[in-house]
């Protein structure tokens, strides 16, 4: 799908599309309507820089129980633990 705006709406927010991009990006996920790794594919910035930009903004990154578990079930299988 594709998301056409209109030239004079760009103007007024004085934006690029790289930052009308992020700005979209950044709502959707402090809405939780996007994962970290949608959000900055969105953003079209890798994961580190659009947690930075998160950070810049003191939007804390979704982390719940479930993750931590799986990112532990994946250390331990790595030999890391």
């Amino acid at each position: 799908m594709s998301v056409i705006i209109p030239d004079d709406i760009m103007y007024t927010t004085r934006m690029t599309e790289g930052e009308l991009l992020q700005e979209i990006a950044v709502l959707l996920y402090q809405k939780e309507k996007l994962t970290l790794g949608q959000a900055s594919k969105l953003a079209k910035m890798n994961q580190r820089k659009f947690q930075f930009l998160l950070g810049s903004r003191e939007i804390p990154v979704h982390y719940d129980v479930a993750e931590f578990e799986s990112d532990l079930k994946t250390l331990h299988e790595m030999g890391r633990l």
